[in-house]
């Protein structure tokens, strides 16, 4: 079937519903060993290599088009890009990197359509991803799909969906989960050498540029603006909503929480061993970047279920275990000295991990350790997973949990309030104003829903 009759094609919402979060442990099954997967990339013949696309090449896609090219198990094969500029770099770094240039298309449906690709990548603006990520996997291609993984938590039942039915591997881009030195400050968490730790906090502190003032005009010839824009609402060509700045509007994309806040939350989340929180709180705002929807500087409390009763826990009287995100965009003075990072507390220490390493503080043996590889490790970890169809090491699951915090964040601070969620039921009961907030306006021409 082409994809133009997938777009064609109604997906009963029925079909959606039941599949959360905590019941996808089918996405893929078995292990994958690093180690293996490392040793077998170098090994790799041309016909044991996994064919892949890579669907938007501009800033972090080009890097995993360039990142896939350098292994000896893949082949990139084909990029697409709705900016022909982009499209024509990204073809010369990757050619670069494996000696072979990559097909150039402007419409990731035609790569969909390819039989020959095995596995796509997609690192497109937010509200794309589920969209991408389905019909990749109705089109039977594996997908390795950049965080957050959804633009709301209602498409993750989508994504799952989609993703069981098809028997399809999907790798998050959380690439902590295949760094070395954060699984190690993991299982020092949980062995219980800080005591009991029950509070975890994240966090990124650095200086962000303005979005620049700009006016709605005429689309640059080389963009395909429509096709961009995609199941957002059709509107005139804005620059200011554009490259990069697209993060900063909730029609594209979650903000700083689903830009860094998806990455460090999920090492606070892995580290407490927790999954879907029941009470989050959201505090500030815009107080110096006013061109933006998305807030310039905000904390986060999220507050887990104690495992005693779920009832009390939801009505508010648990006491589990907690997480508290912070950033600010237009600040220096981070935590800790660390830009980005996060830090676990308990009675016999604290310990902070950031991409850079991990240190233990106020212990009776303060330990610590250094930095390691992440990206490609966990490149390796999809190529790998892909041939042998094992569970990779951030899956789709992992992504949408942690995907979820920010927009559970978002969503308080777009209410102004705390919103209590039902991670059973996957939505905020009785309170209609957050569970509106679940799932995005989808445009006619591509709304797969009945």
């Amino acid at each position: 079937m082409k994809t133009e009759d997938f777009l064609r094609h109604e997906l009963s919402r029925r079909e959606f519903l039941g599949y959360s979060a905590r019941n996808a442990a089918g996405v893929a099954v078995g292990v994958v060993g690093l180690g293996a997967g490392l040793e077998a990339a170098t090994k790799a013949t041309a016909s044991e290599r996994v064919r892949l696309g890579v669907i938007g090449v501009r800033n972090r896609g080009r890097v995993l088009a360039e990142g896939f090219a350098r292994l000896a198990a893949a082949d990139v094969v084909a990029v697409c890009d709705v900016d022909a500029d982009v499209l024509s770099a990204a073809c010369d770094g990757v050619e670069q990197a494996q000696g072979r240039p990559p097909r150039p298309l402007r419409d990731f449906r035609r790569m969909l359509d390819d039989p020959s690709i095995d596995a796509v990548a997609i690192a497109t603006p937010d509200h794309w991803h589920a969209q991408m990520a389905v019909l990749a996997c109705q089109a039977g291609k594996d997908v390795y799909v950049e965080a957050p993984v959804s633009h709301t938590i209602r498409e993750g039942d989508e994504m799952l969906a989609a993703a069981q039915r098809h028997e399809r591997v999907v790798q998050t881009g959380l690439q902590q989960r295949s760094g070395e030195h954060f699984r190690s400050a993991v299982e020092i968490v949980r062995s219980g050498r800080l005591g009991d730790v029950r509070l975890a906090r994240a966090w990124t502190v650095h200086r962000r540029k303005s979005v620049a003032v700009s006016q709605a005009g005429r689309t640059p010839p080389a963009i395909d603006y429509d096709l961009w824009l995609g199941p957002a609402a059709a509107r005139s060509f804005d620059p200011g909503r554009f490259h990069y700045n697209w993060r900063w509007f909730w029609e594209y994309g979650s903000g700083e929480l689903g830009n860094w806040g998806v990455h460090m939350l999920d090492v606070a989340r892995w580290g407490l061993g927790v999954e879907w929180p029941v009470r989050v709180a959201s505090a500030g705002g815009g107080y110096v970047y006013r061109d933006q929807e998305t807030p310039d500087a905000q904390i986060v409390s999220y507050v887990f279920d104690s495992g005693t009763s779920k009832r009390d826990a939801i009505r508010g009287s648990g006491d589990g275990p907690t997480i508290v995100w912070e950033h600010r965009l237009w600040s220096q003075h981070a935590p800790d000295g660390r830009s980005a990072g996060a830090a676990f507390y308990g009675q016999r220490g604290t310990l902070i991990v950031d991409r850079g390493g991990w240190k233990i503080y106020d212990a009776d043996e303060p330990l610590a350790g250094s930095g390691s590889s992440r990206l490609e490790p966990h490149l390796v970890d999809f190529v790998e997973a892909v041939k042998t169809r094992g569970r990779p090491a951030a899956d789709l699951p992992t992504g949408l949990a942690s995907s979820g915090l920010a927009h559970l964040g978002n969503i308080s601070h777009r209410l102004r309030r705390e919103v209590v969620f039902d991670p059973a039921a996957m939505d905020f009961g009785a309170d209609a104003d957050a569970n509106a907030l679940l799932e995005p306006p989808v445009r006619r021409a591509w709304d797969q829903r009945s």
